[in-house]
């Protein structure tokens, strides 16, 4: 029993001494397998080392060396990567070096097809391609305006009586100065102003509106329009000029200027005119052009009133240019003289035939005596301070003057005379038609 114990031991001993031997052999054997384990996880994150890749790839080429019984004598790193040669690095005497732009490094982009160019305004202060106002016609319409002349509810400046001085029931009326009455309902109720715009018209030039006041016994379609045919008399001369006429009483024989003898009538219906022409032509930005533009006052027959106290008492004398009278100094003299005299700057012609040739020489003389010179032709262009009285010849009728007074057309012909001088401020549009540039 006691020999059994040792036996025991002995063999315990010699299974722990095979054991450790075991161990340590495969310690042995792993160690050089995580050498290079750690030499890679040391590595992460950092660039490799070109020396530690020339040396790795001498110690491979030893190894393989030594597993493999044959190996390529060529498969060595100067075999795999050759330096450059002499003649690779320079050409040679019939050779050049390839010459190279940046564009020949930048990515290569697909070809867009370019559109058809098509002209356009380019936004400078100076503009790079003419510009053309797209074509228009002519506007005639008719507008109703609360500055035009009637209705008229206040005095008559003449007697400072009211205007409407006749009553008959609900009615009102005015009985005039040949004792005829006419009820405001019919005669003195209508607010429409002839507006006419000429298809060659530019706002962005200069420019003149004309005024026009008609005579007695007148509508504005029937008589303005298409009697006196006077907005194709503004388009023919070609003047860039746009005609304003407010209906006076209507196919009344009566001369009443309404609220135009009201201090400031005609500034006012000029400032409302301003902002319907702007809205007419399409451009509100151009009111205050409008509202500033030189202004021609033509009066017809009976309307010598309304034009007298315009210039008078209207509130923008200065913006009339000038003023054309057609058969029409039935009164009023101080107060046309007194504009001729004070507004050098403007002109002012008198056409008359035997039923107003006495108040024309009257005129004529009351500024002589002024020291105002007169001219008793038309044959010049009108200048500024010309003052023109000019008679026409037996044949020559009332009815037909404004189409046929010293000439065919007198407005035309004043509106190319006035535009052929430049001091007036007031100059034609480029493409005027021939007859108007011959004249």
């Amino acid at each position: 029993m006691v020999g059994a114990v040792p036996k025991l031991r002995t063999d315990t001993r010699a299974g722990r001494t095979t054991s450790g031997a075991r161990g340590r052999l495969l310690r042995a054997s792993l160690i050089p397998a995580l050498v290079p384990l750690s030499l890679t996880l040391a590595q992460c994150g950092k660039a490799p080392d070109p020396a530690a890749l020339a040396a790795n790839s001498q110690a491979n080429v030893q190894v393989v060396s030594k597993t493999k019984t044959q190996v390529a004598s060529a498969d060595t790193f100067e075999d795999r990567f050759p330096a450059p040669q002499f003649r690779e690095r320079f050409p040679s005497a019939s050779e050049s070096f390839l010459q190279r732009q940046m564009s020949d490094f930048s990515p290569r982009r697909a070809v867009q097809p370019q559109p058809e160019q098509v002209p356009y305004k380019v936004a400078s202060l100076e503009p790079q391609l003419p510009y053309k106002r797209p074509p228009r016609e002519d506007l005639t319409t008719l507008v109703s305006m609360k500055s035009s002349a009637f209705p008229y509810f206040g005095n008559n400046p003449a007697s400072d009586a009211p205007f409407l001085n006749i009553s008959k029931g609900d009615r009102r009326g005015h009985r005039s100065y040949s004792g005829r009455v006419y009820w405001q309902d019919e005669t003195y109720n209508d607010s429409r102003v002839l507006v006419h715009v000429p298809d060659h018209f530019d706002v962005r030039k200069p420019g003149v509106i004309v005024v026009f006041f008609h005579g007695n016994g007148a509508t504005l379609e029937r008589d303005v329009r298409d009697r006196q045919m006077v907005p194709k008399q503004i388009t023919d001369s070609g003047a860039n000029a746009i005609l304003l006429a407010p209906q006076m009483a209507v196919d009344a024989a009566d001369s009443s200027a309404g609220k135009f003898w009201q201090a400031g009538g005609f500034k006012r219906f000029m400032e409302e005119s301003a902002t319907h022409l702007a809205r007419l032509t399409g451009d509100p930005n151009s009111a205050r052009a409008f509202a500033t533009m030189p202004i021609v006052i033509i009066g017809y027959s009976g309307g010598f009133l309304p034009t007298a106290w315009s210039l008078e008492v209207g509130g923008i004398s200065d913006r009339v240019r000038g003023v054309v009278l057609l058969d029409a100094v039935y009164g009023e003299m101080d107060k046309f003289a007194s504009w001729i005299e004070s507004h050098r700057s403007g002109f002012f012609v008198s056409a008359y035939t035997r039923y107003t040739a006495r108040r024309d020489r009257e005129l004529m003389s009351m500024l002589r005596q002024k020291g105002i010179s007169v001219s008793e032709d038309m044959d010049g262009p009108l200048r500024p301070g010309s003052v023109v009285f000019v008679e026409t010849g037996e044949g020559i009728t009332h009815r037909d003057y404004v189409t046929r007074a010293w000439t065919r057309d007198p407005l035309k012909d004043v509106l190319v005379k006035m535009s052929a001088t430049p001091s007036l401020a007031l100059t034609r549009v480029a493409s005027t038609n021939p007859s108007a540039s011959s004249r």
